[in-house]
């Protein structure tokens, strides 16, 4: 996981957490040693994750915003269980919690060295710091663990509807001259930006109201992530002292993204620019930067102007699974002479040039994408291939595209935890399943079922369905 957990950490956590949060219905925490990434893998083998996760050991919390709205200032948030972290962590145990919970104003204290080589003034450290308090709550969102998760279908369902679309396309006619210049300056697609933007924050309604800094603070001296996140809270001391955004702009998700699409603090400082020359880096509430900023992101993560995310293809029947991977990459011309078709029936426009990988999120059963550069560069914005289908697809729509051709194997039912931890240890007794049994269905275990598939005849497309399973069982 050394790759995805790298980009995690160095992205927005909160865009993972929120979709893992719309996936298991809950807010979940972002990074783990699985958390978001490993929670949105899940959603390709029939049962869901990015969080995203609890979170990853390096990536973007997944908290969200997509999943809920702002909660009402009058409503407070539940307190922290008091109980022992899921993820077995030493510092997730309840006895570690609380020490380093009576710590905590030490801990914060401690950091002044680092923050004054950051150039951040000792007048700014201490007003920013003054009364700060943790947040415990976190910890139980970071380890949450849930039982039931939504199928793919399901999350694209509730992130690309007509609400949303018909939101989107106001905000690209009311700020058709940001988008406008932006286009011309970064060659980014200004579908794809108001598609992070809807998904992200559902247009600027829910981008969460937890303090950015008690957040960051609270996770950089409590929890099992605290290297990652006292960064993160540096980052967001930077800013305030800079003057780019006020303390109470400086509001997100548990894991610490904030603005209409969910930046943490160290990705604000690598992709933030100030569009309108106004002399801050606004990403919560000017559009100029804030559409600017989402760009410059993109692009310096390796966007393609003018091509496409990905095609929508249709499998032809005893196809091998075992080339619907990432890293099996040919020209879209390969692709056709293996026999895979355009589902609207069109010509791919750039045959010859244009390389992709196949992507079969739901098995032989449902629709295969062949995906371009600019999906891997959506997935580097988050990375869970759930999360860059919805921004793919949105974008499509939002453009004036159609709904996806091919139908979703709908009547598939979602595994629980228990029998996601089942069907792994199932896969490790015969010898195909070589990890630790979690619940949680990433890519290693993709790769155990496709083996177990194929020693048994059936398509071998990693999906984790309860046909599977039962198979798995010996029934």
């Amino acid at each position: 996981m050394t790759r995805r957990t790298k980009q995690w950490a160095s992205r927005r956590t909160a865009a993972a957490m929120i979709a893992a949060a719309l996936l298991s219905g809950e807010a979940c925490a972002q990074q783990s040693s699985g958390g978001p990434l490993s929670f949105f893998d899940t959603v390709f083998t029939g049962s869901l994750s990015k969080g995203s996760q609890i979170a990853p050991s390096t990536t973007r919390p997944v908290t969200s915003a997509q999943a809920q709205a702002t909660p009402a200032a009058s409503s407070p948030a539940p307190p922290w269980s008091g109980e022992d972290g899921a993820s077995g962590h030493p510092l997730m145990m309840a006895r570690a919690i609380r020490e380093a919970a009576a710590n905590f104003e030490n801990c914060v204290a401690s950091m002044w060295p680092d923050a004054a080589r950051r150039n951040i003034s000792q007048q700014s450290f201490q007003r920013f710091t003054a009364g700060l308090e943790p947040d415990l709550r976190i910890m139980d969102l970071m380890d949450s663990q849930p039982e039931f998760t939504k199928s793919i279908w399901d999350y694209l369902d509730i992130l690309v509807n007509d609400n949303r679309l018909a939101k989107g396309r106001e905000i690209l006619a009311k700020y058709k001259p940001q988008f406008d210049a932006v286009e011309k300056a970064y060659g980014v697609d200004r579908y794809t930006i108001a598609a992070i933007w809807g998904i992200e924050s559902n247009y600027s309604t829910q981008m969460g109201d937890r303090s950015v800094l008690q957040s960051t603070a609270t996770l950089s001296c409590i929890g099992r992530r605290q290297k990652y996140f006292r960064d993160e809270f540096l980052s967001a001391l930077e800013i305030l002292h800079r003057g780019d955004l006020r303390p109470e702009q400086l509001r997100g998700s548990w894991a610490g993204a904030f603005g209409p699409t969910q930046f943490m603090p160290t990705a604000f400082k690598r992709y933030a620019v100030d569009a309108d020359g106004d002399g801050r880096r606004d990403v919560v509430d000017n559009p100029a930067d804030l559409i600017a900023s989402t760009a410059n992101n993109l692009k310096k993560d390796g966007w393609q102007p003018g091509q496409s995310w990905g095609y929508e293809v249709v499998v032809p029947p005893g196809f091998n699974y075992m080339l619907a991977d990432r890293a099996k990459v040919m020209t879209i011309a390969q692709w056709e002479h293996l026999g895979l078709k355009r589902a609207d029936s069109q010509p791919f426009p750039h045959p010859a040039a244009d390389k992709a990988y196949l992507l079969a999120p739901a098995g032989a059963e449902g629709p295969g994408f062949l995906m371009l550069q600019n999906f891997r560069v959506i997935m580097k914005y988050n990375p869970a291939e759930a999360y860059a289908l919805a921004i793919g697809h949105f974008a499509d729509r939002l453009r004036g595209g159609a709904p996806f051709v091919q139908p979703w194997p709908r009547q598939e039912r979602e595994l629980t935890r228990a029998e996601r931890l089942e069907l792994q240890q199932l896969l490790a007794q015969r010898g195909f399943y070589r990890g630790t049994p979690d619940g949680q269905l990433g890519g290693q275990t993709r790769e155990a079922l496709r083996g177990f598939q194929a020693s048994i005849g059936a398509p071998a497309d990693g999906f984790a369905s309860s046909d599977v399973l039962e198979r798995l069982r010996g029934r």
